[in-house]
C-alpha cells in the first residue's frame, strides 16, 4: 500500500494527517501554538513554533501509522497565507514571522501605490496592494527595522519555511506566492517590473513551481528524526484555500465552494486567468497547473454569529451543555421555524468592516427594520442570512466577471447547518453539497503529494475517484425569488450608509 502526508500550517495549530492512496485517513495529529501582539493591530508567530509542531506531528503519525518508510511516497504542504519568514546567511529565523491578519502597513500600501498605479498593481498581480499581504510587510521591515533587512538572505512563506526544514530546498509554488503581491499571477512566475519597483533582490525569493511538482527530498537528519525516508518527495502543496478546494473537488470550471468559517470565502475555479479590474476579488493561480481561482472574502461569516451567540444566547448554551450538544444545533432548530425575510429584518455583517465587495475598514454591523413583532428567532435568522447576502456579493462579482457556477460546495462550520445550505441555495440559484471528506486542505495537498509521485495521473483525475459527494441542497424557486427582493434592498443600504460610516470614525 502507498501512503501519504498532508500537512496543514495553520493559524492556531498544524494539523498532519496520513491518507491511504484510496484517500482514507490513517492517522493525524495536531499541535496548538501561540499567536504573539505585540502592539494593537499587530500578528505575529515564531516560525520555530510551527517546525516543532510539524516535527512532533509528522513524528506521530509516521510511527501510529505502522507504515513502512518506504510505503510513505510523498508530503503535500498547506499552510497559512501571506506571513513573512526571512532567513540570515546561516538560514536562521531573523525575526518572528509577521502573520496574515496583521494590519501595520498602512503606510507601506501608500508607499506602493505612489510606486505604481493601482490599476497596474490588479494587472500585473491581480490585485490592489492589501494591508496583509507579504510586499508590505517586506517594506514594513526595511523601513522600520533596517538592520534586520540588511541580514536577510531568504523570504519565504510559512509554508515554505517548513519545506526548507524538511528539505533544504528554498521554493515556493503558485497558488501561495499569488498572494505575496510579487507574482506575476497571469505569468505564473516572478514579476521583474514589481521586484524592480520595489527595489527587492530576486535572489532573496525561491524558485516557483506548479502545486504537484516535486519540490525535494527528505533530509536525512529529518528522515532520522521522524521515522520518514530519505527518498520520501515533497511536491509544492498549495495556500490553504487552494488547498481545501482540491480537498473538496473544486477543480474544474463551473465549481466553486463556500466557507463559513469566522470569516468567509467564495472561491470558484476558473481554466482562464479572470481579473476583476476594480480589485473587489482576489484572483490567484491555484493548485491545478495552469488554471486559477478568483475569491471573494466577506470578514465576519461565522463570527457574526458567535457574537451574537456569545452575547445574546446563554440559554442556548446553557440548554445545550445539559443535552450534551452544540449550542448551534437548538439555534438552527428556532431559526428554521422562521420564514425566509425574517419578517422583513435584514442585518449588515460588517462587524470587521468588510473586504468584498466595498473594501471598506470603517463600515460597521446594522440591524435595519427591526420592530416589535421580532424576536431572538428573527434576529438570529437575520445575522445568517445578512452573512448569506454578503457571500451572495462574491458570488455576484463572479458572475459579472464571466464566472458561471453550476453547484457550490459547502464547507467550514457554516456548511454543516442545514438552514444556512439552504439560504446559500436559494440566494446562489443553484445546488449547494457537502462532501463525506472532512480533512480538506490536508487532504488537498495529499492529493497534489500523489500525483507528485505518480500514483494519481492528475490532480482532477484523483479528486474524481477519491471525493464523494455527501449532501446535496437544492433551490426553492419561491424563496429565490423573495431573496432577490431582499439581497437587491441590502445592498442598497451599504451605499446609502457609506458615508455616515466614515462620520462615525472619526467621532
Amino acid at each position: 500500500m502507498n501512503y501519504l502526508i498532508g500537512i496543514d500550517v495553520g493559524t492556531s495549530a498544524t494539523k498532519t494527517v496520513l491518507f491511504d492512496e484510496k484517500g482514507n485517513v490513517v492517522v493525524s495529529a495536531s499541535k496548538e501554538y501561540p499567536l504573539y501582539q505585540p502592539n494593537n493591530g499587530w500578528a505575529e508567530q515564531k516560525p520555530e513554533d510551527w517546525q516543532d509542531a510539524v516535527i512532533e506531528t509528522l513524528t506521530k503519525v509516521v510511527k501510529e501509522s505502522g507504515a513502512s518508510s518506504e510505503e510513505i511516497k510523498g508530503i503535500g504542504i498547506s499552510g497559512q497565507m501571506h506571513g513573512l519568514v526571512m532567513l540570515d546567511d546561516k538560514n536562521e529565523v531573523i525575526r518572528p514571522s509577521i502573520i496574515w491578519c496583521d494590519q501595520r502597513t498602512g503606510a507601506e500600501v501608500d508607499e506602493m501605490l505612489a510606486i505604481m498605479p493601482r490599476e497596474r498593481w490588479i494587472e500585473i498581480t491581480a490585485n490592489p496592494p492589501l494591508t496583509g499581504w507579504t510586499a508590505a510587510k517586506i517594506l514594513w521591515v526595511r523601513n522600520h527595522e533596517p538592520e534586520n533587512y540588511r541580514r536577510c538572505r531568504h523570504i519565504l512563506l510559512p509554508k515554505d519555511y517548513i519545506r526548507f526544514v524538511l528539505t533544504g530546498v528554498f521554493a515556493t509554488e503558485v497558488s501561495d506566492a499569488s498572494g505575496m503581491q510579487l507574482l506575476d499571477v497571469p505569468g505564473r512566475c516572478w514579476s521583474e517590473e514589481v521586484l524592480d519597483k520595489l527595489h527587492i533582490d530576486p535572489n532573496l525569493l525561491g524558485k516557483v513551481y506548479e502545486s504537484c511538482e516535486v519540490t525535494g527530498t527528505v533530509l536525512p537528519e529529518i528522515a532520522k528524526k521522524t521515522g520518514l525516508s530519505e527518498k520520501t518527495k515533497v511536491v509544492g502543496g498549495a495556500g490553504d484555500n487552494a488547498a481545501a478546494a482540491v480537498g473538496t473537488g473544486v477543480v474544474t470550471d463551473g465549481t466553486a465552494f463556500t466557507t463559513i468559517g469566522t470569516s468567509g470565502v467564495v472561491f470558484a475555479h476558473s481554466s482562464q486567468v479572470t481579473i476583476d479590474p476594480k480589485g473587489r476579488v482576489h484572483t490567484c493561480c491555484c493548485a491545478v497547473p495552469g488554471a486559477w481561482h478568483v475569491m471573494g472574502v466577506t470578514q465576519a461569516a461565522g463570527l457574526s454569529l458567535k457574537w451574537f451567540r456569545d452575547n445574546f444566547c446563554q440559554d442556548y448554551i446553557e440548554e445545550a451543555s445539559k443535552q450534551g450538544i452544540d449550542a448551534y444545533e437548538l439555534i438552527n432548530q428556532d431559526v428554521a421555524k422562521i420564514e425566509a425575510g425574517s419578517d422583513k429584518l435584514i442585518y449588515l455583517p460588517y462587524l470587521m468592516g468588510e473586504r468584498t465587495p466595498h473594501l471598506d475598514p470603517d463600515c460597521r454591523g446594522v440591524f435595519f427594520g427591526l420592530s416589535a413583532i421580532h424576536t431572538r428567532a428573527h434576529m438570529l435568522r437575520a445575522v445568517m442570512e445578512g452573512v448569506s447576502y454578503s457571500l451572495s456579493d462574491c458570488n455576484d462579482i463572479l458572475k459579472e466577471m464571466g464566472i458561471t457556477v453550476d453547484q457550490m460546495m459547502a464547507c467550514g462550520g457554516g456548511g454543516k447547518s442545514p438552514v444556512w445550505r439552504q439560504m446559500l441555495a436559494d440566494m446562489y440559484n443553484c445546488s449547494v453539497k457537502t462532501v463525506a471528506q472532512t480533512e480538506g486542505p490536508a487532504l488537498g495537498v495529499a492529493i497534489l503529494a500523489g500525483v507528485g509521485c505518480g500514483i494519481y495521473e492528475s490532480v482532477e483525475s484523483a479528486c474524481k475517484m477519491l471525493i464523494c459527494e455527501d449532501k446535496s441542497t437544492e433551490a426553492d424557486d419561491q424563496q429565490v425569488q423573495r431573496y432577490e427582493k431582499y439581497h437587491t434592498l441590502y445592498k442598497k443600504l451599504y451605499v446609502n450608509l457609506k458615508d455616515s460610516y466614515k462620520e462615525l470614525s472619526t467621532i
